[in-house]
């Protein structure tokens, strides 16, 4: 099976050589292992000679959890260790490993799940461990173009106008049907409804049945399938515990293992005290929308591009590639979004820097400029008599993008731009 290089292969380096430990997590499936993998090969040119161990095996797992040092004799650093999560007992002697060599890069942990994991982590190995969140396959990725947080100023976006290519609305809702899973465009000869029923069987089994505390796998089914039905749409909690025949409080509690083993993403609402109507609900958005595709039983991505949630999956495919995009660089997207009380909305906002940029995503190739009617609701962020002598938080309004497909990079005023979908 064909390898594809990944954009964060730079990232996990250099943290690797900041830490005594770097863990890798993510979903299942999104090539963390052959990452590593391949990437400790490449060191073999260097000298370094890492050990292979993965808990997945019942007889390795079993050392590591009834005797984590002998554990640690037999894998000796350096060394990757896969699926940490089984046996978290390791971790307390990995800490007691490295605050002993204090050597950068000796452990290489991967984890699937974040339920328990990220809680052992952070209590055993505090300030040793550089952490990465790997996703699926960013378009960067899959068309081998180089990989940077997307930005809205025009210098960025002209930049880059030289290395993405084109793409037309049937291409783009392909990629949006078929998903981010590397096996999926690594092996041509892998079934797309055969991959995701079986992602979603291990999923339901082994994760959900094994690290958490849900009773009954089928109707976490539905409950997933109810949320990618949400897909770029606030939370409800009561609608989404209505709609599966539970309660608010075990809805919220879903979620939140969804959030952890990062099958959706929630955006949060931007608050400033400027901003006086502004609803508290976050936003969902499904990181995979081949997954998503799935659960809904759309069957191709004609259907699903003419059909009532083409426009939502548009959505939830341009959020992921910029939340990606950051993922990838190693730092944490500063996405939000924005929603009133009467109902004024934009879809993505980034902050950076004292700087809002707003976003709106729109199927269109010529959105026109409705498109960016309620950028002006930021306008009393802008200025100091709002903040009542708190200059500090005052934003400046950056570049605004509307991402749509147009065939070009256009200017849509002097503060706003068209940017086309392939270009982020």
């Amino acid at each position: 099976m064909a390898y594809i290089k990944r954009a964060v292969e730079d990232t996990i380096a250099r943290i690797s050589k900041m830490f005594p430990i770097l863990l890798v997590t993510g979903p299942r499936q999104v090539g963390k292992t052959t990452l590593l993998l391949k990437m400790a090969e490449a060191q073999q040119n260097d000298g370094i000679a890492r050990k292979y161990v993965t808990l997945d095996d019942p007889d390795v797992r079993y050392l590591a959890k009834h005797d984590p040092a002998l554990f640690l004799q037999r894998y000796s650093p350096p060394v990757l260790i896969d699926e940490i999560q089984y046996a978290p007992e390791l971790l307390p002697y990995i800490k007691m490993d490295v605050d002993r060599s204090r050597k950068k890069g000796d452990f290489w942990i991967t984890g699937s799940q974040a339920f328990h994991l990220m809680k052992n982590v952070s209590e055993s190995l505090a300030g040793r461990v550089g952490i990465i969140n790997l996703l699926g396959l960013s378009d960067a990725e899959i068309y081998q173009e180089p990989s940077e947080p997307f930005q809205t100023d025009a210098e960025y976006l002209m930049k880059h106008l030289s290395v993405k290519r084109k793409r037309d609305l049937n291409e783009i809702y392909r990629r949006i049907f078929k998903g981010s899973m590397p096996e999926l465009y690594a092996d041509e000869n892998v079934d797309w409804e055969t991959y995701y029923r079986s992602y979603v069987d291990t999923y339901l089994q082994r994760d959900i049945r094994d690290l958490t505390q849900v009773a009954d796998e089928m109707q976490f089914y539905n409950f997933m399938t109810i949320v990618a039905a949400q897909t770029s749409k606030p939370v409800v909690y009561e609608e989404l515990a209505n709609a599966t025949g539970i309660s608010a409080p075990t809805a919220k509690k879903w979620l939140s293992i969804l959030v952890s083993s990062h099958i959706i993403a929630l955006v949060h609402p931007f608050h400033n005290n400027a901003l006086k109507r502004v609803v508290k609900m976050p936003l969902i958005h499904f990181l995979d929308t081949g997954l998503a595709a799935y659960l809904l039983k759309w069957g191709n991505s004609e259907a699903l591009e003419k059909g009532a949630m083409s426009g939502a999956f548009f959505e939830s495919y341009v959020f992921s590639e910029i939340y990606k995009s950051y993922l990838n660089a190693g730092k944490e997207p500063p996405i939000f979004y924005y929603r009133d009380k009467d109902k004024k909305e934009i879809d993505l906002l980034l902050y950076q820097n004292g700087i809002l940029s707003p976003i709106e995503i729109k199927k269109s190739a010529s959105p026109g400029k409705a498109a960016i009617k309620n950028f002006r609701v930021l306008e009393p962020i802008t200025t100091e008599p709002a903040h009542a002598g708190l200059e500090s938080l005052k934003v400046e309004i950056g570049t605004g993008s509307v991402i749509c497909m147009a065939n070009d990079l256009l200017p849509l005023d002097e503060k706003n731009w068209y940017v086309p979908v392939w270009l982020i």
